[in-house]
């Protein structure tokens, strides 16, 4: 019933550890399964989407995100024939990897692993934690999630294909399968749409900032811009071994995520609480790569018992927080308490 350029589950390349197979459920459906059920995910909901700290009920978490994506993906892969449940397995994992305060914290996690040396309170290199450069990157921290985290350290062991899709999500990698290459590109439809529609709740823009150059290919709101962007990957991608959109519709999506670049993500009022919510992933990141012992042993030991390297136990300590609770942590390390008399 599948196109022959779908990803069949009996003919995955399979996980890590092989599990039998089981009587009722295909393979990628079980590690969508996984997926939904995993301590991650829940997290997503008190996750920031782009404004820190919103108030208001309506405006984007990382799990409403996350939700429009794979919305959005299983609509594409139903019309094409593909396999509705790795691309669901894919959308819903491809950001259990983001920071608190979303890219905020991407950004400062990434700064703060630029040093040369991790300093302690007094500006001394802390001799037992060297500390290479390396970069931050949320799409592969959602890679390490699904596979060394998770499940006490044993991770949620799922297969190649899914696992390929979820780092793939972003960045340099293109997926293997058709289905990522869905949520890849459906993870830009949803947050451009949502992204927009969240700037005007909060008056960061008005109806007549979007401009028109594009919105006259797209359409005028988010229901009839995604109606367009998903009609046409299903007419430019149909009977082709790669997932397309035509080149004007294309450019007009890309025109938008630049405009929103410029004048939501990079703007006075998104921006104004950044540099405090920098500070707070940055400080949390230092007390703990100093007093490692506080880091919870679920990330400073393996499943086997073999020790996490210290910089990495406190990545992922601090990458796994929500923004509430890397709030509440903040305030009970570094604010003193009231006295009460």
């Amino acid at each position: 019933m599948l196109s022959p350029f779908a990803a069949f589950s009996d003919a995955t390349k399979g996980r890590v550890k092989q599990r039998p197979l089981d009587d009722y459920r295909t393979e990628f459906q079980r590690d969508r399964e996984r997926i939904l059920h995993c301590k991650a995910f829940r997290r997503l909901s008190h996750k920031t989407q782009v404004f820190l700290a919103p108030e208001g009920d309506h405006y984007r978490t990382r799990m409403t995100h996350t939700l429009e994506v794979a919305q959005i993906a299983r609509s594409i892969a139903r019309t094409l024939a593909l396999n509705e449940d790795l691309t669901e397995a894919i959308a819903l994992g491809h950001d259990l990897g983001h920071t608190p305060f979303g890219h905020t914290g991407e950004a400062a996690l990434d700064e703060v692993l630029q040093d040369l040396a991790v300093l302690s309170g007094n500006g001394q290199a802390l001799s037992n934690c060297p500390l290479a450069p390396r970069v931050f990157n949320h799409a592969r921290q959602s890679l390490r999630v699904v596979e060394e985290l998770e499940y006490e350290g044993a991770g949620l062991n799922l297969c190649w294909e899914t696992r390929d899709g979820i780092l793939g999500h972003s960045g340099k990698h293109t997926p293997a399968t058709l289905e990522g290459q869905i949520v890849r590109t459906a993870d830009r439809i949803a947050y451009i749409n949502h992204d927009i529609d969240d700037a005007l709740r909060a008056d960061v823009l008005s109806e007549d900032d979007v401009p028109k150059r594009y919105t006259d290919v797209l359409g005028d709101t988010a229901p009839e811009r995604i109606t367009t962007l998903v009609q046409d990957m299903i007419k430019a991608s149909a009977d082709k071994d790669h997932i397309a959109l035509s080149p004007d519709v294309e450019a007009a999506m890309l025109g938008l995520r630049s405009f929103l670049f410029k004048n939501v993500y990079l703007s006075p009022r998104a921006k104004a609480e950044e540099p405090k919510a920098k500070n707070i992933v940055k400080a949390l990141f230092r007390y703990y790569i100093q007093n490692i012992d506080e880091v919870p042993l679920e990330y400073r030991q393996k499943r086997d018992g073999e020790p996490v390297e210290h910089v990495q136990s406190c990545i992922d300590f601090v990458a796994g927080m929500t923004d509430r609770y890397a709030l509440r942590l903040y305030k009970e390390l570094f604010v003193p308490a009231s006295w009460h008399l």
